[in-house]
């Protein structure tokens, strides 16, 4: 996903460039109020639009038991009967989107930017709260209007191709709410919710990409591939079985363009971060062409195992492995809290792609229903065990560095 920029990490497009808005971070003061920061700058301001977000990642997980035909969790004791029907708007809208949405007010640096994730939050929780399902439909679309309206001052500020890749993300993201707003199904619903995902990953990777010096041609090939998955969308729309295999090949290049110009490939033989991070980046590269590749050669997927295969290693494959690999970046810039790195990160992300490889490889490629349970189960454990080590990582970090707030000297990590 998209990531704010650490004081020790690499410049972006869209990253604030005023030095009213750029004080080193922890610094304490604000334009005009010496030693005083201004609200949205502070920890607690910007927590509160993560909470509606891991209430959605909570739900969104008890969800899946149900869809995986386990016994829920939580939606049953809550009197949340709908959370199966929502489950893919709920995880990539509410809980993805709205971590997106607080990382891009975070870098535009106004206060009218916080609207967007402070909505996307409210919608998260409308559509899986006892209301009508239109309205919850309703704030999701005014979310991605603001997320446009984010991306348009970013692009007014910057007129990079990073962060027009991620821009044509958010159009996609303003599609699929707008469509399930307006009745279409889910599931003919997702290559425009993978196009949002993608592409917001895809830009970041962009602009970290042009450390090595990338070259004209390769900047407009990654703005074509982006639009070529964008137009595939619509496409898929209209007519699925060549919309579908336009967004596969479309996923491919993406992937393609990724493996072969992201700095991944060389820091994955250092160590520490910088190694965490490109292992689960090139990790989510390979599942990402899985995804592609299914749909390539399949088609309009839209249920049964090969649905579920192409959806999950996108969506947890390709998409929790980029949040794992950026969380030790992304955390501390948004929150002014470090995360640092620990070892013990890799054993969720391990059990990420095992269990992944497990339900993909063997339970769906088989059709073995219990297989599937088994690594849909395990896939759940790693997502909350990633969590868990963030939260241990966060509440050990030494007193003195929370204090200041700021990031992990990781100068460079950011493959």
């Amino acid at each position: 996903m998209s990531t704010v920029s650490s004081p020790t990490a690499h410049p972006r497009p869209g990253a604030p460039a005023s030095p009213a808005r750029t004080a080193p971070t922890g610094s304490g003061t604000s334009a005009g109020t010496p030693g005083v920061r201004p609200l949205r700058t502070r920890t607690g301001f910007r927590l509160t639009f993560l909470v509606p977000g891991a209430v959605a990642l909570l739900l969104g997980l008890d969800a899946a038991l149900g869809l995986l035909g386990l016994p829920q969790l939580l939606g049953p004791f809550l009197g949340l009967d709908r959370l199966p029907e929502v489950h893919g708007p709920l995880m990539v809208l509410g809980f993805v989107g709205t971590l997106i949405a607080l990382e891009r007010a975070v870098a535009l640096g106004l206060p009218w930017g916080y609207a967007s994730p402070a909505v996307s939050g409210l919608a998260a929780l409308a559509i899986v709260a006892p209301l009508p399902l239109a309205a919850g439909q309703g704030l999701l679309v005014l979310a991605q209007v603001l997320a446009l309206l984010v991306y348009r001052q970013l692009l007014a500020r910057q007129p990079a191709a990073a962060v027009t890749v991620q821009a044509l993300g958010a159009v996609a993201a303003l599609g699929a709410a707008v469509l399930w707003a307006g009745g279409v199904p889910v599931p003919a619903l997702i290559p425009w919710l993978v196009t949002f995902l993608v592409l917001t990953i895809f830009g970041e990777r962009l602009e970290l990409a042009r450390t090595e010096v990338l070259s004209p041609a390769a900047s407009r090939a990654a703005l074509g591939i982006a639009l070529a998955l964008l137009g595939s969308a619509v496409v898929s729309l209209l007519a699925p079985e060549p919309g579908f295999t336009l967004t596969g090949l479309s996923l491919l290049a993406v992937a393609g363009w990724l493996a072969a110009k992201d700095v991944a490939r060389r820091t994955v033989r250092a160590g520490g971060l910088p190694r965490f991070i490109a292992a689960c980046l090139l990790a989510g590269y390979a599942w990402l062409a899985v995804g592609g590749a299914v749909w390539a050669l399949g088609g309009a997927v839209t249920s049964g195992r090969g649905y579920d295969a192409v959806l999950h290693a996108v969506m947890l494959g390709f998409v929790i492995s980029m949040i794992m690999a950026h969380a030790p970046v992304i955390f501390p810039a948004v929150l002014r809290r470090p995360l640092p790195y620990r070892p013990v990160m890799y054993a969720p992300a391990a059990l990420l792609h095992a269990s992944l490889l497990l339900r993909v490889a063997v339970g769906d490629a088989r059709d073995l229903e219990g297989v599937v349970q088994v690594g849909g189960v395990l896939n759940i454990v790693a997502v909350l065990a990633f969590v868990a080590v963030a939260a241990w990582s966060v509440l050990t970090a030494p007193r003195a560095r929370r204090v200041r707030g700021t990031a992990p000297a990781t100068a460079g990590a950011r493959p």
